[in-house]
């Protein structure tokens, strides 16, 4: 019988890759933001935050911006509680700084755990690199054959919302924001998102970070769909920044503010995370965008659509006639 495998996950994507793997009872440590699946939040957390979660949207970038120029951690590794659990496969990231505990730190911590540990570390700039880090968690954890038919499930999900994309005729302008106090937009795979869920990403680039934009860039972009999924937040939460939208010039003439086409979703669970739930993402950005073409798959929540009237549906979708 293989021995139990002792995984750590320093990212929140990470502990939902490991546990679509089927390696969820293997997880032995998280980190303080880890919420799903249901379970993980009760395991020991090995990562502290340094930045108040309760604060202002612009007091969180204020602070953000403040330590990464004093390159001073935003997290930081509980380092013996790490050591108590004697992880075999630690899993973390190099890929924002603001995401999680910094590379150098984790890898000069598993220099001193017993065991020597594997550091696993995961880059995705991209939806197809996600699938990637999949089959690369498998393979660490020795499971290659069970990460394929996960990959293959998930590939299976993403080929149908581009088959049903494919047979649409127009594709909205789409300003998709991870954060508003300033705003951002969303890079790396979100475009992607976009562009696959039957949109045209007029703020984001495929393969980039997001970016810092000016109010003005986005009215002058007049997207007629603008996306809104904080980084971190949850729909509740972003819905406490919303108000100031009102005090943007321009923003009640954008189309979509004027056809009610304004869009919150969760940026904690879906969107900001890597990990196989970017699938889910986009199958509630695609029923968001062209509702009559992309139905919204059983237990998925519909992104929420805040202030404006209802346009006809008919209108939106693009869709070829049947």
């Amino acid at each position: 019988m293989t021995p139990r495998m002792r995984i750590v996950s320093l990212l929140p994507s990470a502990t939902e890759i490991v546990a679509i793997l089927g390696l969820q009872d293997e997880l032995v440590g998280v980190t303080h933001e880890c919420d799903y699946p249901p379970g993980v939040e009760r395991l020991p957390k090995v990562t502290r935050t340094l930045i108040p979660g309760d604060a202002p949207s612009a007091e969180i970038d204020r602070l953000v911006r403040e330590r990464l120029r004093s390159a001073r951690a935003l997290y930081t590794l509980d380092v013996p509680v790490l050591e108590e659990l004697r992880p075999d496969l630690i899993v973390t990231q190099a890929l924002c700084d603001v995401c999680a505990v910094a590379e150098e730190e984790v890898r000069a911590a598993a220099c001193g755990l017993p065991g020597n540990p594997r550091v696993l570390n995961l880059e995705p700039m991209s939806l197809f690199q996600v699938l990637d880090s999949i089959r690369e968690v498998g393979t660490a954890a020795g499971i290659d054959r069970r990460a394929e038919s996960v990959l293959d499930d998930l590939t299976a999900r993403i080929q149908a919302v581009s088959a049903r994309t494919a047979r649409l005729v127009r594709r909205p302008r789409v300003a998709f924001l991870e954060w508003l106090d300033p705003p951002f937009s969303s890079g790396h795979w979100t475009p992607e998102l976009v562009r696959l869920a039957g949109g045209i990403d007029v703020v984001g680039r495929e393969g980039e970070p997001s970016r810092t934009l000016g109010w003005a860039e986005i009215v002058d972009r007049q997207p007629e769909v603008v996306f809104i999924a904080c980084c971190g937040f949850s729909v509740e939460r972003t819905l406490v920044d919303l108000p100031l939208l009102r005090s943007v010039e321009g923003w009640e003439d954008l189309p979509a503010v004027r056809s009610g086409r304004v869009y919150v979703t969760s940026g904690s669970h879906y969107f900001s995370r890597p990990g196989p739930r970017l699938v889910d993402s986009l199958e509630i950005l695609a029923n968001a965008l062209h509702p009559e073409a992309h139905g919204l798959p059983a237990g998925l929540p519909p992104a929420q659509r805040v202030g404006g009237s209802k346009p006809d549906p008919a209108r939106l979708t693009g869709a070829r006639p049947s």
